[in-house]
């Protein structure tokens, strides 16, 4: 589906993370991720499906810096998650971008550019070309406060993709869209590829993972469960949505999941 060349450009190794939770005599912490290890290759777009609460969203705050690991090690690019040359080359999506709400698109696109490095001309030429390519060009002097969830949602694409990164994450990107919106975010994702840069996308949507993926990482109780690739499920009946429910109903034993 895309040009893959194997190189890695994210890897976890045997990496844990727990929370911790006040209790009535002393805290409690709740295991999110459990020695999970997985690698993401450069030109690949990879999916990320799993139960609430499975560690899903833990896992992106890792890969961004946002969170560090109990055990275990991540690098992307080579380089630490919070190493200020990788943030550079990371975009990220959170499940539900915010935006000052008396800024424009363009303002809030001007600010992130900034924060990129991107400046005077050169950031005013990105983010117009960006607001162009996400459709937000009649809405560019409209406040954020004004914006329907799926021009939100375009927004906070943009602002993942207007420092032109290697690596963009994408949490839950088509939640609560209408089926059009959809189509074009779907539409964004595969032009974004098309540059033989990664992606790495979360989803309760089987069938939009289905429609983008080249793989899909299964995660159950914060432990990765199965990696499918696009030609398994191409030749399952009942496609990933059948792997996927066979693999949430295994029972889990120990750490590790029966081969």
């Amino acid at each position: 589906m895309t040009n893959i060349d194997h190189k890695k450009v994210v890897s976890f190794s045997n990496v844990s993370k727990s929370y911790r939770r006040p209790g009535l005599f002393k805290s409690l912490e709740i295991p999110a991720l459990r020695g999970l290890s997985l690698d993401l290759e450069r030109g690949e777009i990879a999916g990320l499906l799993g139960l609430n609460g499975a560690g899903k969203t833990t896992i992106m705050k890792l890969m961004t810096g946002l969170l560090f690991p109990d055990a275990g090690s991540i690098s992307i690019f080579g380089l630490s998650p919070s190493d200020v040359n990788t943030k550079k080359r990371i975009g990220f999506l959170p499940e539900l971008p915010y935006f000052y709400p008396y800024s424009t698109a363009a303002e809030a696109l001007l600010y992130y550019a900034g924060l990129s490095g991107l400046k005077g001309a050169e950031a005013r030429s990105r983010v117009d070309a960006i607001i162009e390519k996400v459709g937000l060009k009649p809405h560019a002097a409209k406040k954020a406060a004004e914006f329907s969830k799926g021009m939100m949602q375009r927004l906070g694409v943009a602002q993942a993709i207007v420092h032109d990164p290697e690596l963009l994450i994408l949490d839950e990107p088509v939640s609560g869209l209408d089926p059009l919106a959809i189509h074009e975010i779907r539409n964004l994702i595969s032009d974004f590829n098309g540059s033989n840069r990664t992606v790495f996308l979360s989803s309760h949507s089987i069938s939009e993972l289905e429609k983008v993926s080249d793989r899909v990482f299964i995660l159950v109780q914060g432990r990765l469960a199965k990696t499918v690739a696009r030609a398994e499920w191409e030749n399952v009946k009942g496609g990933l949505e059948e792997i996927f429910v066979n693999a949430v109903k295994t029972p889990v034993t120990g750490d590790s999941y029966p081969a």
